[in-house]
């Protein structure tokens, strides 16, 4: 028998056992790799195998949105699945250090189909765990090596595409890429049920998808992982090692094992005349994918990139004249997968200790600038969302054991500062088994060895939650846990009747209480002054509920608004008289209604479904408010009276055509809502009563259009790509200076820092409110940006409004939903739907 992985999978003698189970072309009853399979004959296969074989182990670890399984199958040797559960609990021991077993079995974790319309590699993971299962010589990989394969990460989205595939292919698949089942309708099925791309939320873990994969992750922590994924139809396979930049915190072991798996799969394809690259492209800095998240929770981790993608369907014609087919493409997912496995079952020994150390050192001798980590914040809400972060992520927290001044680079002055420690500050210390990803998500500007990278630059933590904090090269002393002092419960009994009940509004917790609030019916005010009252001071903003024009409720009014206010964990202020110490009385017109508003929200072809889908679920499934999303192909013909506010993602909203426009600005007049964000506001820009403009001046106009200059015309061909850089804003943050007076800014300090992902710049608006703006010059704070975009952002706009007769347009230059992690936009988002009027 010649010693190579592809002729071992030809042979036809297999054990014994393996001669009894139906391979997935006999299970399934066709050819396999001439259909594609959906997801519940995928799980059917899967549990067939489970019900048959002793060696897999099944498990349904949770549910997509539109009720999919999630599925894992561990597999191993019999004697290893005899004691799993000692060989997990000895790995996760590992971890803390508390391991004394000696053994050496390495996890090996494949991951499929993260993208839905990436659908060969689902395919591929069902010939891989039969092969791994009848195999001879795989079999004696699992003698040492137990191997978890997840068939499908992204059901809703893969079944979407099938489902989409299998309606319109031909009988005979058509290789033309003109043919319509190459060109699936929006938004694809590369995203969830909520039009997230799941391989951006592995570290927050917004979805449903996400949160209940990392809990059973966790409960395994393998030493390998491998992300499998598809490019587009003309690009070679892609394997490890991956491309710069680098995080600095990877380890020399990650590293060298990177090229060494590599070079493994580089042998079968060598073998075969495959096409291959390796090191470009496909970076490990951005902590959310499907091989950083690993890589920082100590396992080798990868992304393996097959030609295909949504536009291959079943075969078609690339630029080179040779149709891919699908059968090529499970080969290819199929070959780096049994590769994998083998050399992991090759170096057990050595991943199993290397694991081991990676976590020995991070509790030890952390590698880090920072040994320790403060967060400062009066706002419990926001401190309660950071500590569920931290323990989804199985980071310790707690508080210091001596209060007293200390000195610490300071997130919000950029720089060295002094500052007190109380028991009530929170407390991380990079002296922890997370140490590595602690630093990953934590740190204040994460270093670049290539500013050439495949995602945003910057996402650090204590930025996205809005919380002041303090990053110290020395380690601190600390207690473990935090002591949250519950809010107490609003009393409805006393001996005196409420007049009025009064939240303090500053957070997210909040904007859920008031959804709920009014869609009981409960009329809701808002304060737009301070408010000085029985002792008591309230910003404003302040939500007030008063006895009087609530009397349709139905029962008694304390109970229903404190049951209410408990239920969403709200203290409120119980006041028995409107009148005010100092500034407005409770009747005042500077307290005015809040409308339960009704919402839509554009959606369809020529919006982007990343930005609809953050929308999308923020009002279902965060504050659970209705919505209504308008298709594009029929908003031109929706009544837009029916509406209070309407939600323009970003998009190309060319198909708005001069009576579409002027329907849309009579609503506005009329006292409609408009919400523009990102792209969007390239409809308006310098159209007729519109204030948006992208200059200040025509001087800027010119500074900005200029013709490019001599040397950089002379730049030579291999810098180009450098060149156009200094243009790009690769997701940065900004400081932006608020006009919290305004409501669309209730709730914020005078600074917020917003990620800006592009460098589209709009100059201060003349007749509106610029609420959110860069001044003067615009660095970030954190991330990569080129010098000419900095220089662009100038004196720009961020977040403004336009008063339009009765009614206004708010835009969003920069999304303060970006992938639902960045926390501290929420309330933004929410004070433009429900507050400004």
């Amino acid at each position: 028998m010649k010693n190579t992985l592809i002729v071992c999978l030809l042979i036809v003698s297999i054990m014994t056992h393996g001669q009894s189970i139906q391979s997935p072309d006999e299970f399934l009853g066709y050819t396999f790799g001439e259909r594609f399979t959906r997801h519940h004959q995928v799980v059917d296969y899967y549990e067939y195998l489970n019900e048959t074989l002793p060696n897999v182990n099944l498990k349904i670890y949770g549910e997509t949105y539109e009720h999919r399984p999630l599925t894992i199958a561990i597999i191993s040797s019999p004697e290893n699945m005899d004691k799993l559960e000692e060989i997990r609990q000895n790995n996760l021991n590992r971890i803390s250090g508390s391991n004394r077993s000696q053994d050496d079995i390495t996890i090996v974790w494949l991951s499929y189909n993260i993208h839905g319309n990436e659908a060969s590699s689902t395919e591929a993971s069902m010939k891989t765990i039969y092969t791994l299962l009848t195999d001879e010589k795989a079999q004696s990989w699992l003698k040492n090596t137990v191997v978890i394969i997840d068939p499908c990460v992204n059901p809703d989205g893969r079944d979407r595409y099938v489902n989409f595939y299998n309606q319109y292919a031909n009988t005979h698949f058509n290789p033309s890429g003109d043919a319509i089942e190459h060109h699936e309708p929006w938004p694809g099925g590369r995203p969830n049920h909520y039009l997230f791309d799941l391989n951006r939320d592995w570290a927050w873990q917004t979805q449903i998808e996400s949160q209940q994969r990392s809990k059973i992750y966790h409960q395994w922590m393998p030493h390998v992982h491998v992300d499998y994924h598809e490019q587009f139809i003309n690009s070679p396979y892609y394997f490890a090692p991956a491309a710069e930049p680098f995080h600095e915190i990877i380890t020399p072991w990650q590293r060298e094992f990177q090229t060494m798996i590599g070079k493994n799969h580089a042998k079968y394809f060598d073998a075969q005349g495959w096409l291959y690259f390796t090191r470009e492209l496909f970076d490990l800095l951005y902590p959310s994918y499907g091989d950083t998240y690993p890589t920082y929770n100590g396992a080798i981790g990868m992304t393996y990139e097959q030609a295909g993608h949504g536009y291959a369907g079943l075969g078609i014609i690339t630029e080179y004249g040779d149709t891919l087919t699908l059968k090529d493409r499970i080969e290819h997912h199929f070959t780096t997968g049994l590769s994998t496995v083998e050399i992991s079952s090759e170096n057990a020994s050595k991943l199993v200790a290397e694991f081991g150390n990676y976590f020995k050192n991070n509790r030890t001798n952390p590698s880090a600038k920072y040994k320790s980590y403060v967060i400062h914040t009066e706002n419990m809400d926001k401190l309660k969302a950071l500590t569920l972060f931290l323990e989804n992520h199985h980071i310790e927290y707690g508080t210091v054991a001596k209060s007293g001044n200390y000195k610490g680079y300071s997130y919000t002055k950029n720089s060295e500062s002094s500052f007190n420690i109380s028991d009530k500050d929170l407390i991380i210390s990079s002296f922890q088994s997370q140490s590595r990803l602690l630093t990953a998500l934590f740190e204040p500007n994460t270093k670049l060895s290539d500013t050439l990278t495949y995602d945003i630059t910057a996402w650090s933590i204590p930025f996205a939650y809005g919380v002041e904090a303090y990053a110290l090269t020395e380690k601190l002393p600390i207690s473990s846990g935090y002591n949250f002092k519950e809010a107490p419960m609003t009393q409805s009994k006393s001996e005196e009747k409420a007049y009025a009940y009064v939240l303090a509004y500053q957070s997210i917790e909040d904007v859920k209480f008031l959804s709920a609030a009014l869609q009981q019916e409960i009329n809701v005010r808002v304060s737009h002054k301070t408010l000085k009252i029985q002792g008591h001071s309230f910003a404003p903003g302040a939500v007030v509920i008063t006895r009087r024009n609530n009397e349709n409720i139905s029962g008694n009014f304390e109970d229903i608004v404190t049951s209410l206010a408990d239920e969403y964990g709200r203290e409120l202020i119980k006041l028995t008289t409107g009148f005010s110490e100092n500034g407005v009385d409770l009747g005042s017109g500077q307290i005015s209604r809040l409308k339960a508003p009704k919402v839509a929200v554009i959606t369809g072809e020529h919006t982007s479904s990343l930005n609809f889908g953050e929308v999308w679920h923020f009002f279902e499934q965060q504050i659970h408010y209705p919505v209504t999303n308008i298709g594009t192909q029929y908003f031109s013909y929706t009544d837009l009276s029916d509406y209070d506010v309407i939600i323009m993602p970003s998009g190309n909203y060319g198909f708005l055509n001069d009576k579409a426009m002027e329907e849309l600005k009579t609503w506005i007049k009329s006292g409609g809502k408009l919400i523009a964000m990102g792209s969007a506001l390239n409809s308006f820009n310098e159209k007729k009563d519109f204030g948006l403009k992208q200059f200040n001046s025509d001087q800027e106009k010119k500074a900005m259009e200029a013709e490019p200059t001599t040397e950089e015309q002379l730049k030579p061909y291999d810098l180009r790509e450098r060149q156009r850089l200094s243009d790009e804003i690769f997701g940065a943050i900004y400081k932006v200076s608020m006009d919290n007076t305004n409501p669309l800014a209730y709730g914020y300090d005078p600074t917020y820092y917003s990620l800006k992902t592009s460098n589209d710049k709009y100059a201060y608006l003349k007749d509106g409110s610029n609420v959110g703006i860069l001044k003067d010059a615009a660095a970030p704070v954190s991330g990569f940006a080129g010098y000419k975009a900095a220089e662009k952002l100038e004196n720009s706009l961020v977040f403004g409004i336009q008063s339009i007769g009765r009614g206004n347009i708010i835009y969003m230059v920069d999304d303060p939903l970006f992938r639902s992690f960045w926390e501290n936009g929420k309330l933004l988002f929410s004070n433009a739907v429900f507050v400004v009027d």
